[in-house]
């Protein structure tokens, strides 16, 4: 059985840091590219980093003009584990943020335009609330 789980989501002041995880479990985790996306209610899904695949040709990390400079992503192969240190949080990031497995890092960048397409797995998500 594929999962994703996320954990480390919760409540953080403005200008705080949280460190989300994911971990992955029943597909061959170094052949997908793990990312994150995130929705907030009453706005669109948004992708907002993501690891490429062991040995793939693309950029090993992407990240949205929205979160770039304050998050980092990284992944630990031998713990099938995607991390996301997120610094410097706003109440903008306010959201539940899903992990997601696909072939390609580009399937989760465009996941606000063409939803769940190119995306094979995806985890339950986790909130993140960021005060003001």
């Amino acid at each position: 059985e594929v999962q994703l789980v996320e954990s480390g989501g919760g409540l953080v002041h403005s200008g705080g840091s949280l460190r989300l995880s994911c971990a992955a479990s029943g597909f061959t985790f170094d052949e997908y590219a793990i990312g994150w996306f995130r929705q907030a209610p009453g706005k669109e899904r948004e992708g907002i980093s993501c690891s490429s695949a062991v040995g793939s040709s693309d950029k090993s990390e992407w990240y949205a003009d929205s979160v770039k400079g304050r998050f980092s992503i990284s992944r630990d192969n031998a713990k099938n584990t995607v991390y996301l240190q997120m610094d410097s949080l706003e109440p903008e990031d306010t959201a539940v943020y899903h992990c997601a497995a696909a072939p390609k890092c580009i399937s989760i960048a465009t996941t606000r335009y063409f939803g769940n397409y190119g995306v094979d797995y995806r985890g339950k998500g986790t909130l993140v609330t960021v005060s003001s």
